[in-house]
């Protein structure tokens, strides 16, 4: 007995040797080149012959090449001379340490041949064959959403409101149309059309299969109220204008153009009756004559479809999806090439799937069925859902991902057109994200679970691996002892199962009581639980190292299940629905012995500011928060986004009563730290101005911080290191 305990204690000495070895992760490091690139893969483009070009960013700066992937021979070989591309930039823009490795470009020409750059306003194409830049515009104003043709002859851009097109071939520049000013856009998008439909990418302008027209957008803002952002520099600071359309007020008004590009001369699509509100998607039809135009009323519970004559701009009704509630917007339409069909998603059953119908709007039959729902598995926001990624018509097959498997993870799937013959492509638990080459022989995977940091690999359609393109590199982290959260379920008070999860120190004592930090967001179809490589979990692991509990729980709203769940916050969004699930999931993890329950804090970005918000001032559950860039009151919000749910202020004023934070200050529970960037045109500041002066009025005391003239993100790498080591002091302080 006496030797055992000999060992065991040698044996703990060793462990606690090897964990002091280990080194101690810091806000600093996660922002450093080597932070960043741990979770990286390499970018990539395929291209019209079925290749891909590749770029591995996470090779040093200055050896980062782009090379030729052959997807049959899986050969990769450099796409061009670095010295000599580099040499030709730095004789447009001079020697500096930008100019000194190849980034990846804004697009490239279906050919691979062309890549396009912006770079301080002005537009560049490198020649990937010769090796040699070349400067597109010269002009004192700014060019911006500039994309190739699909036969990469010309290309678009927007200079000064208006629309231009430049000939590659014969380097020749015409505009296309006039009359731009500061409130009438063509081919460049409003703020609330930027961020709320088009999911941050600024997409007005559509180029026809044949390269000959451009379907655009034409938008006036003129009586769209503005919001005003003073500078602190110079002396006297510069004002910033946005037009912001508020809840309830004046939103832009849009109209369709079509302009032949050797007649510049826009004709207007004619749409309605009934009058639109929003114009929320243009497509071309494969056959070049034709065009889809999605409306959306201002209550969002009809969204209609139109098909638009080219020549005529005559337009005619082909579909209508109604939701009680709201009609989520989405990307999953394609008109096949036999002519005769296309396809949608739909989420009338309460869950979203694939229907196939014909060309004047008759349902042919459904493609996909049953209690789940089709799912992008990642993007640039999640408000913006694509789940298809290819269409084999040749084949039959059509490929999707969704969360058949588990609500948790996003995996790969075919199916024929006529809904039989589903099967799943993907193996290994987690996240899929799939990229079809052009004639959807192969694909690109990008893959990662909690567990697993990204890698990039090649398959064939039918899921067998051709080639691993790129591993994940766990090593990177092996020096910090990274912890990885558990995934489970807490049922709510009516049998509901909450999506929640739980991350724990290296050195969890059970018998130990805890502080515990739990992260939330809210709103509907936003998950936080998932079982997906996230960069945040870093930071998490930083206050693990310093002894606290780190929680998730997802409101069954948030949990991205169905669309039914979602419309449970109807009329009062942010509200009571979404705290009592919160508050039993909090409860729960109260009542586990290794959780000290007077010792539980909360916080939450953007939506999931408010939600913090709506938290300790509608419960005494926290002894500490922080809100970050949150909305107070959905007044302060723009239309698109508060009004889906909560619809207007002058047809719901008890929602908006009831969701308005302002109101409720006075009983903030437990010390707050409310962050806030001064230039945030997507969550005004006022929002935490008039939050903070209902604090002083009922004398409760705060902690606050402000980022001059940052935005929502807050994103810089100074203010980003600043930030969150000033929210670690806040818990170390106050949790």
């Amino acid at each position: 007995m006496r030797l055992f305990a000999l060992l065991w204690l040698a044996a703990t000495a060793c462990m606690v040797a090897i964990a002091q070895e280990k080194e101690t992760l810091t806000v600093e490091w996660i922002h450093s080149e080597e932070g960043k690139a741990v979770d990286g893969v390499p970018e990539f483009a395929w291209l019209n012959d079925n290749t891909a070009l590749l770029y591995d960013s996470r090779q040093p700066k200055e050896q980062r090449i782009f090379e030729r992937l052959d997807p049959q021979t899986g050969r990769r070989a450099p796409a061009l001379n670095r010295e000599k591309a580099l040499a030709s930039l730095q004789g447009y823009l001079g020697v500096r340490d930008s100019t000194q490795f190849l980034t990846w470009p804004e697009s490239f020409d279906g050919s691979g041949r062309f890549a396009l750059y912006l770079w301080e306003g002005d537009i560049y194409l490198l020649d990937l064959t010769a090796a040699e830049f070349r400067r597109i515009t010269a002009s004192e104003s700014e060019e911006k959403a500039a994309r190739f043709s699909p036969d990469g002859q010309k290309l678009a851009f927007v200079r000064d409101n208006d629309l231009y097109v430049y000939d590659v071939v014969q380097q020749t520049e015409k505009r296309l149309t006039s009359e731009g000013s500061e409130t009438l856009l063509n081919g460049t998008l409003s703020w609330v059309y930027w961020e709320e439909i088009f999911g941050r990418q600024d997409i007005a302008y559509w180029w026809s299969g044949d390269s000959k027209a451009l379907a655009f957008l034409r938008t006036d803002e003129s009586e769209v109220s503005q919001m005003y952002f003073p500078d602190f520099q110079p002396a006297v600071p510069r004002l910033i204008t946005q037009r912001y359309p508020k809840a309830g007020g004046e939103n832009p008004l849009l109209h369709v153009g079509i302009v032949e590009i050797e007649n510049p001369d826009p004709l207007w699509v004619a749409l309605g009756p009934p009058l639109y509100e929003y114009i929320v998607r243009v497509d071309w039809l494969p056959d070049h004559r034709r065009l889809c135009v999605q409306t959306l009323n201002r209550e969002q519970t009809e969204l209609r479809l139109f098909l638009a004559d080219r020549f005529t701009g005559v337009a005619a009704p082909l579909l209508l999806e109604t939701d009680p509630a709201w009609v989520n917007i989405h990307d999953d339409l394609y008109f096949l090439k036999d002519g005769k069909h296309f396809i949608r998603a739909s989420e009338r059953d309460g869950y979203r799937h694939l229907y196939r119908y014909t060309l004047d709007g008759t349902l042919v039959n459904r493609i996909t069925r049953g209690d789940w729902a089709i799912h992008s598995a990642g993007g640039e926001v999640f408000w913006v859902d694509r789940a298809v990624n290819a269409i084999d018509e040749k084949k039959g097959w059509i490929y999707f991902t969704a969360q058949e498997k588990s609500p948790l993870e996003r995996h790969l799937y075919r199916i024929r057109f006529d809904g039989s013959g589903m099967e799943r492509l993907s193996k290994g638990e987690g996240f899929h994200s799939a990229a079809f080459s052009p004639d959807a022989r192969y694909y690109i995977e990008i893959y990662s679970n909690l567990r697993t940091l990204p890698s990039l690999s090649l398959y064939r359609s039918d899921g067998r691996l051709q080639q691993t393109l790129a591993k994940p590199r766990p090593e990177l982290l092996d020096k910090f002892a990274l912890q990885h959260p558990e995934i489970f379920s807490i049922p709510a008070p009516d049998g509901f199962p909450l999506p929640a999860e739980l991350l724990k120190p290296a050195q969890f004592d059970p018998e130990r009581r805890y502080p515990l930090i739990i992260y939330v967001y809210g709103g509907p179809a936003a998950p936080t639980v998932a079982d997906e490589w996230r960069s945040s979990l870093l930071f998490d692991n930083i206050l693990l190292q310093k002894g606290y509990l780190l929680a998730r729980i997802d409101p069954r709203n948030a949990a991205a299940i169905s669309k039914t769940l979602e419309n449970l916050l109807l009329g009062e969004m942010s509200g009571q629905l979404e705290l009592a699930d919160l508050l039993a999931g909090v409860k729960w993890f109260k009542e586990q012995p290794y959780v000290d329950p007077e010792r539980v804090g909360i916080w939450g970005w953007s939506g999931g500011g408010s939600f913090t918000l709506n938290a300790m001032t509608r419960s005494r559950e926290f002894k500490a928060g922080i809100s970050i860039a949150p909305v107070t009151d959905w007044h302060y919000y723009d239309t698109r986004w508060t009004e889906f749910a909560m619809k207007r202020p002058q047809d719901n004023p008890e929602g908006y009563e009831k969701t308005s934070f302002v109101k409720t200050a006075k009983d903030l529970h437990g010390r707050l730290l409310l962050i806030h960037g001064t230039y945030d045109d997507n969550v005004h500041p006022q929002n935490s101005w008039h939050f903070i002066d209902e604090l002083i009025k009922a004398n409760v005391m705060f902690d606050m911080m402000f980022y001059p003239m940052r935005k929502h993100d807050i994103g810089d790498d100074p203010a980003q290191i600043h930030l969150y080591n000033r929210m670690m002091e806040f818990w170390e302080r106050n949790l």
